[in-house]
């Protein structure tokens, strides 16, 4: 709903200005999300006691399980979710925006109230399901920053699933033939720049459409590993795809923080290279020279290009840089998660769920790491629900991370507006 006063210039004419909008697709969404979380909780009531463990009992710092009254619990929150849509509905019929902190609270408040509701008479480890969904965010946040990276030069990423797994056959083949993890890592960034090489070719030298060229490849890619796999890695399993992985390296004090110190200060090399990676993109796009380029030629390429930008060249080489980027994810599945490379397409959509965190997170890197990371909850959650055997159908339980992406990206990113010149090829003159 939009707000629409008159104003009278001087020479008589009146012109009609927009001045304020009420956004309530937030509010909305909140709202239903309630109604949902109340019907289940008055449709399948459920009692007993929901116990929460804060801390790993071998943790110099653990802190005490708590334990919560399931009913009382899941009704006192939810008044509390009440609360906070009403007060959404008042600052979106108020016009002012969304409160970030009223969303991020909500989302919190309702998980909670979820847990405590599947949990009675159960354990929830709140250190392992953290944990687990940093480790499942891995390859999303890798492929959102090269999503990030490859849409603000103007080049739409849609190749992010075939370069994480190329990069997750490269990292095992080069890992087993070397035996060093770092060769493999090298690797996965080398095949993750290959497919952007091909997406960059076609899509800014021939100007072949990029969203068609990301589906074929990603088609491609799929093909060509399977193919690989089944003549070259199968047959020598021992030898080619057994690769030497990375193993957790402990902060010192650091990894004794209860709750977030084995979180965050317990874990790969690629895990911390993820936490540099996201703060030197956050940095370099808008505190650098490289990222004022970059955001010129997928903002305004014209504007740069009279400016002495050469504008296609600069796209060609971030769109490798976000394919290398990408292929880190992708070493994530073979030198970390699994011991090997699988034929049964082991990324698993992930490309397409960090393609969607770039959305919602409005082609910001920060942004796009948390919704990456509320993916990778999703996803863990759901693995947690099934262990506490909740009255929820194992469907559900399946469909839960895509549910949570389209939910984001529908429901709360909704009519947002990318770089200016994204999937737009420049020719010069």
């Amino acid at each position: 709903m939009t707000s629409i006063v008159q104003a009278q210039p001087s020479d008589g004419a009146v012109a009609l200005a927009k001045v304020r909008e009420r956004k309530l697709k937030a509010p909305i969404v909140l709202a239903v999300l309630t109604v949902l979380l109340t019907l289940l909780f008055l449709l399948v009531p459920r009692s007993g006691t929901s116990t929460f463990r804060l801390g790993e009992e071998s943790s110099a710092l653990a802190l005490p399980d708590i334990a919560l009254p399931t009913e009382l619990t899941v009704w006192i929150v939810t008044v509390v979710l009440v609360l906070i849509v009403a007060a959404s509905f008042l600052r979106a019929m108020t016009y002012r925006k969304p409160s970030l902190w009223l969303v991020a609270g909500f989302g919190i408040l309702a998980v909670f109230a979820f847990l405590v509701w599947a949990s009675p008479g159960g354990l929830v480890p709140i250190t392992s399901l953290l944990f687990g969904a940093v480790s499942l965010a891995v390859p999303l946040v890798f492929g959102a920053m090269g999503g990030v990276i490859g849409e603000r030069a103007g080049v739409v990423n849609v190749a992010i699933e075939g370069q994480l797994l190329l990069g997750a056959f490269a990292a095992a083949l080069l890992s087993s033939v070397t035996g060093s993890p770092l060769v493999g890592l090298l690797g996965a960034m080398l095949g993750g720049a290959l497919v952007a090489f091909v997406l960059a070719a076609f899509a800014i030298k021939y100007l072949v459409d990029q969203v068609i060229v990301g589906v074929v490849l990603n088609v491609l890619v799929s093909g060509l590993t399977g193919f690989l796999y089944g003549t070259l890695l199968a047959p020598n399993e021992k030898t080619l795809n057994s690769p030497v992985r990375f193993t957790p390296i402990e902060v010192p004090w650091l990894s004794d923080i209860p709750i977030i110190g084995p979180v965050l200060f317990n874990q790969t090399f690629i895990v911390y290279l993820m936490f540099i990676t996201v703060a030197a993109v956050a940095w370099g796009l808008y505190r650098s020279r490289w990222g004022l380029r970059l955001r010129a030629v997928g903002e305004h390429p014209q504007a740069a290009d009279t400016v002495g930008i050469k504008v296609n060249p600069t796209r060609f080489w971030n769109v490798l840089l976000a394919g290398a980027i990408a292929g880190v994810g992708g070493a994530y599945f073979t030198l970390v998660s699994v011991p090997h490379f699988g034929n049964d397409d082991m990324t698993n959509g992930a490309g397409f769920i960090a393609l969607a965190a770039v959305i919602f997170g409005r082609w910001d890197p920060i942004r796009a790491t948390l919704a990456a990371l509320l993916f990778g909850f999703a996803t863990n959650l759901q693995n947690l629900l099934v262990v506490l055997k909740t009255p929820v159908p194992g469907e559900f339980m399946l469909m839960l991370p895509y549910l949570v992406t389209l939910l984001a990206v529908a429901g709360f990113a909704g009519q947002i507006k990318g770089p200016a010149a994204a999937g737009k090829p420049y020719i010069k003159g």
